[in-house]
């Protein structure tokens, strides 16, 4: 069983800066991927980032590459999201996901909002 908590969340202006963090806990959580989803209001929860259970390995998707930035420290166990340049389209609320084959364990989500 693995436990993800996301913190960080909240309110900037436009072209800010904010960085999300993703605890895990649990049984091997090191071998476990860690990815970033969001789901903005009355939308689908959509793919963010992805990195690799030794951080070597990351993706993102084609909306924030280039102003997000995910990374991992497995001795703290901890993800990181470094949001750049945010605009109001950033806006919602970002979930940490723990994958390793089948098994996912989903947190419960951080608020973002982003002002213009």
């Amino acid at each position: 069983q693995v436990q993800v908590v996301e913190s960080g969340g909240g309110r900037v202006q436009a072209g800010g800066s904010l960085t999300l963090s993703c605890a895990a806990s649990g049984s091997k959580v090191s071998t476990y991927a860690i990815e970033w989803f969001r789901q903005a209001s009355g939308k689908e929860r959509e793919f963010v980032a992805l990195v690799s259970w030794s951080g070597n390995k990351t993706t993102y998707a084609d909306s924030v590459k280039g102003r997000f930035t995910v990374s991992r420290d497995n001795v703290k166990n901890t993800v990181a999201l470094q949001m750049n340049s945010l605009n109001v389209e950033d806006t919602a609320v970002y979930y940490c996901r723990a994958r390793r084959g089948s098994d996912l364990y989903w947190g419960q989500g951080t608020q973002v909002t982003v002002s213009s």
